[in-house]
């Protein structure tokens, strides 16, 4: 029984599916990682043993081929959507099933190799929003802001359908059309399929029933981490009161002005100390004074529960860590889900959304006194009791079920 997980993006992409496959591993079945080869992916797959494909190309070198190309978006996703289908279509040689997620162009080229290679196929989601719905709007995509005319929620649904035609349309139905598989009108339904599965918890990111998709909800696919923390950083953590994190993950934070600098003097003016997650931005400490400690890759697990407040960007994986962890959060979304995580961060008050991407010491002050504030912590503690921890493992189960031909 072997099962090849595919995915394209950054660690929020990667990690999850780690998670999955150490569960499927756990019960006897193989897993393969397609993933970008960048170092922090490779060594994240080798900790938990599970082999690593390569993707057509690690995924921080295509960020920065595309921003030098000038090509469009359609363009990108056309070199993506056909680079990505060569590299899984190797992977996939001897698997029973694909799970794929990550970026559309790439999920929609794993889905393309089932097709033609017989296999069963599986898109998932780490968040509701992407999935069509009548309780929540689509996300927007670069060039196709809603229009102010379209205010049904079901209307702006079917707009998302051309956009994403737009934009992804031709790159996945030409690739399609070369391998000899039937092109669609509608590619973003066909490619999430009638029943996605959707990898987040039923707490932190509910999903309302509809009648538009079957979706399975396993809990957040979550890989333990048993990695001790360094022992300057213990050493800082044991020397006070509990500092507040700031990382912004894979986040650039090009429209801020210093994020850094920004971030640590709000929190030097709530009397608290500083852990600084270098990340993307390459985040780093202002002065030499000792109330800041910069880390690289850590464990968020084990940090996250000795910290008074997660100061991040607001992707699945840190938002889902901090809440298991019990601890505030301030959310300062740049794009794409973040928005979505802030606001349920927020209305189940265990943390406050920034207002915007730009952080600055004046517009940090009040939410991090939210996430300082003794009532928002109880609630966080209180909600962290009622994270699934088992969402790999119910996912891995129904993936085994699914390909031995029992019921899910």
């Amino acid at each position: 029984m072997r099962v090849l997980l595919s995915t394209y993006g950054s660690r929020g992409d990667v990690q999850p599916l780690a998670g999955l496959g150490l569960a499927l591993r756990e019960l006897g079945a193989e897993a393969l990682v397609c993933a970008p080869s960048d170092a922090e992916f490779a060594e994240l797959l080798d900790r938990a043993g599970l082999p690593l494909a390569p993707a057509f190309m690690p995924v921080r070198r295509w960020i920065a081929t595309a921003r030098q190309s000038g090509l469009s978006l359609p363009q990108l996703a056309a070199k993506m959507v056909r680079a990505q289908f060569d590299a899984i279509a190797e992977a996939a040689e001897g698997c029973d099933v694909i799970v794929a997620t990550g970026l559309f162009p790439s999920v929609a080229a794993a889905q393309a190799v089932a097709e033609k290679l017989g296999l069963r196929f599986i898109c998932a989601v780490f968040y509701p929003i992407i999935l069509p719905s009548p309780h929540h709007p689509p996300m927007e995509y670069p060039g196709w802001p809603h229009p102010a005319a379209i205010t049904g929620t079901l209307a702006l649904w079917e707009f998302n359908v051309q956009a994403m035609d737009a934009l992804f349309g031709a790159a996945v139905n030409t690739q399609r059309a070369s391998v000899g598989l039937p092109t669609y009108a509608n590619i973003r339904d066909h490619v999430l399929t009638p029943c996605p599965w959707l990898a987040s918890d039923p707490i932190l990111s509910p999903w309302l029933p509809t009648d538009l998709l079957d979706v399975v909800q396993s809990g957040a696919w979550i890989l333990p981490d048993m990695r001790p923390l360094p022992d300057g950083l213990e050493d800082f953590l044991n020397e006070g009161a509990p500092p507040v994190y700031v990382g912004f993950g894979s986040m650039a934070m090009h429209a801020a002005d210093d994020p850094a600098r920004a971030a640590i003097e709000a929190i030097r003016m709530h009397g608290r100390r500083v852990v600084l997650a270098k990340g993307w931005a390459d985040l780093a400490p202002i002065d030499d004074r000792g109330d800041c400690f910069a880390v690289g890759d850590v464990n968020h697990q084990a940090l996250f529960a000795r910290v008074a407040a997660v100061v991040h960007h607001g992707g699945a994986g840190t938002t889902t860590a901090a809440a298991c962890a019990g601890a505030p959060q301030v959310l300062v979304p740049q794009g794409a889900d973040q928005p979505y995580w802030a606001s349920r961060v927020a209305a189940l008050g265990i943390g406050a959304a920034h207002d915007g991407p730009m952080p600055t010491t004046e517009t940090l002050l009040a939410p991090l006194g939210t996430a300082l504030d003794a009532r928002t912590r109880e609630r966080a503690a209180a909600i962290a009791t009622t994270i699934r921890s088992d969402g790999a493992m119910a996912a891995a189960e129904g993936l085994v079920a699914m390909i031995s031909g029992r019921s899910l």
